[in-house]
């Protein structure tokens, strides 16, 4: 997702340089400063955007990583305990 996110900032940069130069060449410097001071505060906040949601799919992840040991640990004692239940029934089978 940071890929496509990155890719979308390059091509919104190249388009707006590519906006600029084919535009009006009356255009003040002053403007242009205010174009790109703005296009940079857009590619900072996608960039604190992107940051934010790769720390949400972290955590996420982590969090799955966590309930999958936590599941793993279950059926190991679910298997345990019915070996033991087998092992118990066979047991009172011979008595």
């Amino acid at each position: 997702m940071t890929v496509k996110i990155k890719n979308a900032l390059k091509y919104s940069a190249i388009g707006a340089s590519l906006a600029l130069l084919a535009g009006c060449a009356t255009v003040a410097e002053e403007d242009v400063r205010s174009m790109v001071d703005e296009a940079r505060a857009e590619a900072s906040d996608a960039r604190a955007t992107a940051d934010e949601a790769l720390a949400t799919a972290n955590e996420a992840r982590d969090m799955a990583a966590q309930a999958q040991a936590d599941a793993d640990a279950a059926l190991e004692a679910s298997q345990r305990n019915s070996e033991e239940i087998d092992r118990m029934f066979q047991k009172s089978m011979y008595k």
